[in-house]
């Protein structure tokens, strides 16, 4: 399995209604590179069934979507995450780790 399908399997165990950051997977994956994390969710062969939108920075502000920020929110909105000025609303209770 290379860097990016790993990347993919971690991202696929974050429930609906949660985020986590590049650097949380980074983390999991037992590395530092959160960028080369960011580069993996931008080149997702597959965003329905891996939802690369839940993954945002780690002060919870957006990140980059592939698809653009409209559509990344309206997906997070319709998973019951709110967004407001382009942060994560209550970013801390509903980040997802990897433990």
């Amino acid at each position: 399995m290379n860097f990016h399908e790993k990347c993919y399997d971690l991202l696929k165990k974050i429930p609906k209604g949660k985020v986590t950051s590049y650097k949380e997977i980074a983390n999991a994956l037992g590395t530092k590179a959160y960028r080369a994390v960011g580069t993996a969710m931008n080149k997702n062969p597959n965003p329905v069934e891996v939802p690369c939108h839940r993954v945002v920075k780690t002060d919870g502000s957006l990140g980059g979507y592939a698809y653009g920020d409209i559509k990344k929110i309206a997906l997070l909105k319709e998973e019951g995450i709110k967004v407001k000025d382009g942060k994560i609303v209550n970013f801390e209770a509903i980040l997802h780790h990897f433990s």
